[in-house]
C-alpha cells in the first residue's frame, strides 16, 4: 500500500473523545436541535449515514426519523463514541436500527449505499478531502443527499468553499445552503 493511500484519512485533528461530552448536551439543542435540522432531509424508511457519529448526538434523532423501517449507519473511528452511542441506541430502544462501525483513516468501509449522509463538524479533520468525498459519493444512491455543516469558530470560510468545491468537482450539485447556527453548511445532491 502507498504512503498516499495509508494517509488517506489521516487526521488532520480528531477531537478526543471525552470533548464531546462538551458537544452532547442537553444545552446544545437550545443552538443545535437535530429535529429541526434534519427535518425534511430525512423520511422513514431510508438509509441513512452519520459519518463522524461521535456519542450519538444527531444519530438518534436520526434513527427516530427514518423509523423502524430504516437504518443508520453510525461510523466513527474511535471506539469510546461507537460504544457511548451504542448505549444510547440501547437506552432509548432504538438499536435494532442503528448500526456501528468503527472506520480507518483509508476506508469508511461502506458496503451498503444509503439515501442520506451527515457529516456535521467533522470534514475539517480529514487529510484527503477528495477521496473522503468520493467515498461518499460512491456510497449514495442517485439522487442521494450529503449534508455538510462546519463550525464557523473553527474553520475558515476559504476552507469551507474548497470542500464545496472538491465536492462539485466529483459530481455532487448544491441542493440547499442551510442555516445552521454556529455553522457553515451545504446540502449537496448526487446528480
Amino acid at each position: 500500500m502507498k504512503l498516499a493511500d495509508k494517509l488517506l484519512f489521516k487526521k488532520r485533528h480528531t477531537c478526543p473523545w471525552w470533548l464531546c461530552f462538551t458537544f452532547d448536551n442537553p444545552l446544545r439543542r437550545l443552538i443545535q436541535d437535530p429535529d429541526l435540522i434534519l427535518r425534511g432531509l430525512v423520511q422513514p424508511g431510508q438509509t441513512v449515514l452519520d459519518v463522524g457519529c461521535g456519542m450519538g448526538y444527531f444519530s438518534l434523532p436520526l434513527a427516530r426519523l427514518v423509523s423502524q423501517e430504516g437504518t443508520v449507519i453510525c461510523v466513527d473511528m474511535q471506539a469510546r463514541m461507537l460504544e457511548a452511542a451504542r448505549r444510547k441506541a440501547e437506552k432509548a430502544g432504538l438499536d435494532r436500527v442503528m448500526r456501528f462501525q468503527r472506520c480507518t483513516e483509508n476506508s469508511l468501509g461502506l458496503t451498503i449505499a444509503v439515501d442520506f449522509a451527515l457529516a456535521f463538524w467533522m470534514v475539517h479533520e480529514v487529510a484527503d478531502q477528495h477521496k473522503f468525498l468520493v467515498q461518499i459519493w460512491e456510497s449514495l444512491k442517485q439522487a442521494g443527499t450529503l449534508l455538510i455543516a462546519e463550525p464557523r469558530l473553527h474553520v475558515a470560510r476559504a476552507d469551507f468553499d474548497k470542500t464545496v468545491s472538491t465536492a462539485l468537482e466529483e459530481g455532487f450539485a448544491i441542493a440547499a445552503e442551510p442555516g445552521v447556527s454556529m455553522s457553515m453548511a451545504v446540502l449537496l445532491r448526487k446528480s
